[in-house]
């Protein structure tokens, strides 16, 4: 198998980097009929200038984080499931879908994780799950290890602890700088052809509706935040940092979409195992036929998985 060739697309899915432009409006949560919006802390929007939080339901705190050019509407069905056992804090990101960019994207992920850790604190969120789809996976993973006394167990989805080194486990942070910084000056040059876009989309979601409102979501992000962002993915290696998390974690991987280039279940397993190889507690579920969407293309498979999680990890030390 052409290792390469096989990985091209995982790259690809786990980046949604099909993006670019102008702007609009994310789509809002709506409350499931009869359920009342919890009480919180009052927030401070100036606190966290790199994302807004919408917060939906009631219980104990569920922090959702979606992944790059996704505002939090990409959570609206996961949310529906949950708003009656959790309180669910929606999370989207500042030049992601329509929301405004921020006005520096210097050392941008960082800063997110920082503003994050800060909002737990001042939300006085009690050790809150934390739910993050491909780059919200990989702010998930950099939150816990970097307080992990402050979080809940994690569910991944279809992320990485070092998304650079998926066809070369010894490369370096260091050594990924180069392709990174070319990455980003390619992608805040502007958006790729529409037809190169939906390509791409198509790759990672089944359904076309979705695919039409992944790529509308896309046009919507602003370009030099979707570069910083992926040089910030591409250039910070959790995998030893992984090892300081003390929660259970649930890992959601995708693989059908790569199948045509070669790749199985049994070696795409093998990429996330090696990935996550130095964290204490956690499960790796691959999907047999959902790609990288998975909360949208295999939905009954996700609650299944997650619901499952969730309540064996219910006392988890709240």
């Amino acid at each position: 198998m052409n290792l390469t060739a096989a990985l091209r697309p995982f790259c690809a899915a786990l980046l949604l980097t099909a993006a670019l432009a102008t702007s609009a409006t994310a789509a809002g949560l709506t409350l499931a009929p009869g359920t009342t919006q919890a009480a919180a802390t009052k927030d401070n929007p100036a606190a966290h200038p790199h994302f807004q939080v919408k917060v939906v339901g009631k219980g104990r705190p569920m922090l959702l984080i979606p992944g790059l050019t996704c505002p939090g509407a990409v959570w609206d069905e996961t949310v529906a499931h949950y708003q009656r056992q959790y309180q669910c804090h929606v999370v989207s990101l500042a030049g992601f879908g329509g929301v405004a960019p921020a006005a520096s994207t210097t050392d941008l992920l960082r800063t997110v994780r920082d503003e994050l850790l800060a909002y737990v604190d001042a939300q006085k969120l009690q050790k809150p799950l934390v739910v993050g789809h491909s780059l919200g996976g990989f702010l998930a993973l950099w939150m816990s290890a970097t307080r992990p006394e402050a979080m809940g167990p994690l569910v991944i989805v279809d992320s990485l602890p070092f998304l650079a080194a998926i066809q070369n486990p010894a490369l370096t942070a260091e050594a990924a700088r180069p392709m990174a910084e070319a990455m980003r000056q390619q992608m805040q040059q502007g958006p790729m052809p529409a037809a190169q876009q939906r390509q791409m989309v198509a790759s990672m979601i089944t359904d076309t509706a979705r695919q039409t409102q992944a790529a509308r979501w896309g046009r919507a992000s602003d370009p030099a935040t979707v570069g910083q962002a992926m040089y910030d993915m591409y250039t910070t290696d959790l995998r030893p940092d992984v090892v300081r998390i003390q929660q259970p974690v649930l890992v959601l991987g995708a693989w059908a979409a790569y199948q045509p280039y070669g790749a199985t279940l049994e070696s795409t397993r093998a990429i996330f195992a090696q990935q996550y190889a130095k964290l204490p507690q956690h499960r790796i579920e691959m999907s047999k036929a959902g790609r990288h969407f998975l909360m949208w293309d295999d939905t009954q498979w996700f609650f299944q998985q997650t619901d499952a999680f969730l309540k064996e990890n219910a006392l988890a030390k709240k």
